[in-house]
């Protein structure tokens, strides 16, 4: 399936710049964490927020940017993660500007702890579910989804609700 490469942003058009991000929302029920996984409007499957980079942005921003577009969620600490993906090209119709010598795009995995906040769905998603790590795991379509979603599960099994997750903007989450 090959993926919107220009993002609308008013008179001028952003092109898409050669990586993708992923991002779990996730909040804490009592002890045990839950993770929003979204079904897509276009094709039915089930996968975290995710969108292409563009122009200019680093992989944070672009995350920021995506999550505050398909979830209503912009301003707040993101926790990058290890899991790193790669996505053929082919899948994505600027490939064609981005080089011969390039065969596969970065996916820059983050976390984003959304505590009490309601999600807002864009177009994009036909439904939200709060899920456990292994119903989460289940519905998933990528295997990248889940690589991500298994580093999440095991690095919040060793917090607490009201420990730090290590933000990269410095704030404290939650």
């Amino acid at each position: 399936m090959r993926r919107d490469d220009q993002v609308r942003t008013g008179p001028e058009e952003k092109m898409r710049a050669p990586f993708q991000v992923l991002v779990i929302p996730y909040r804490w029920i009592r002890t045990t964490p839950e993770f929003a996984v979204f079904r897509r409007s276009d094709a039915g499957w089930w996968q975290f927020v995710a969108g292409g980079g563009e122009d200019g942005e680093t992989p944070l921003r672009a995350a920021r940017r995506e999550t505050g577009e398909e979830i209503g969620i912009a301003n707040a600490s993101f926790t990058p993660l290890d899991s790193m993906a790669t996505v053929p090209k082919n899948c994505f119709k600027a490939a064609e500007r981005w080089g011969k010598g390039l065969y596969v795009i970065p996916e820059h995995c983050f976390a984003l702890d959304v505590g009490d906040s309601d999600l807002r769905l864009s177009r994009e998603h036909t439904e939200v579910r709060w899920a456990t790590y292994a119903d989460a795991a289940s519905l998933l379509k990528w295997d990248s989804n889940r690589n991500a979603l298994w580093e999440l599960n095991e690095r919040l099994r060793t917090m607490r609700r009201n420990t730090a997750t290590y933000p990269v903007d410095g704030a404290s989450s939650g």
